[in-house]
């Protein structure tokens, strides 16, 4: 069952839009936060470790694909606030603190929940277009 399960989501990413890869992406960040959150307050090291490098990695990769001719001012502010989630990510792991996964996860909420706003305009404006 669970080699089904997996085949699926794989499917499912393969096939999957530009953005809905993006939405993804922050969905996994944001729930990888979340739990880097419970092993802080857990005091499990090894694990916050690891869900903080996972969500970490997925930051850096977002990062990496900005395409800064398309909008300078866009990409230099999606890359300054990817690079303060960067940075809240490294503190919270040297310092255990869980205040610094806690700013980085409302960063990451407010731009999952704009980039899902654009999505859902942008889908919208194609219908019109479409039928139109």
């Amino acid at each position: 069952m669970k080699d089904a399960h997996k085949k699926y989501k794989n499917q499912s990413v393969q096939t999957a839009s530009r953005e809905k890869i993006l939405l993804l992406l922050f969905e996994a960040a944001i729930r990888f936060t979340k739990q880097a959150i419970q092993a802080c307050e857990a005091n499990n090291i090894s694990d916050r470790g690891y869900y903080i490098g996972r969500a970490y990695d997925i930051i850096s990769e977002l990062n990496n694909t900005l395409n800064h001719k398309i909008s300078t001012n866009l990409g230099k502010n999606l890359e300054q606030l990817y690079m303060s989630i960067a940075d809240q990510y490294v503190q919270a792991n040297i310092s255990g603190k869980v205040k610094h996964l806690e700013d980085a996860l409302r960063i990451l909420e407010i731009l999952y929940n704009g980039w899902s706003q654009a999505i859902e305009k942008l889908k919208t404006e194609r219908k019109m277009g479409e039928s139109a």
